[in-house]
């Protein structure tokens, strides 16, 4: 194992960086649900239901989670990406964190919401995204 690039200070502060809301991916999906659309029909970030979903459109009963790929373990490249400094760490960490997406969307589900998963890698293509979405909102 490494010894870490930074001291303890500056990698506070780096991961005090790192964003957990209105990040590029979730701006990407809101701005394609605006073209599909439905640009006033849901809320951010529903505390009030399993997992925190980033978008609600409660008159529709539907819920869409927009996941970073590293964080929550997508079979893509960026997903698959295994870190060489205290992996058995983040294994732990990305597999909690994929078992309590699980949960989530099983509990959502059992309430009666439909949840959509959307990938950081999905974002990339907007016209795919934009059909994706209203696709999943119109159903």
């Amino acid at each position: 194992m490494r010894a870490d690039v930074f001291d303890a200070e500056k990698r506070s502060a780096v991961m005090r960086a790192v964003k957990s809301s209105d990040t590029a991916p979730e701006r990407a999906v809101r701005a394609a649900v605006r073209t599909a659309g439905f640009a006033r029909r849901y809320r951010l970030q529903g505390a009030h239901l399993p997992g925190k979903p980033d978008l609600v459109f409660t008159s529709l009963r539907k819920v869409v989670f927009v996941h970073g790929c590293f964080w929550h373990g997508h079979d893509c490249k960026r997903g698959t990406r295994q870190p060489k400094d205290n992996a058995a760490y983040w294994r732990g960490k990305i597999e909690r964190n994929r078992a309590r997406d699980l949960t989530s969307l099983r509990a959502l589900k059992r309430d009666g919401w439909s949840a959509l998963v959307v990938w950081e890698c999905e974002t990339r293509d907007e016209a795919a995204l934009t059909r994706r979405l209203a696709a999943f909102l119109k159903r």
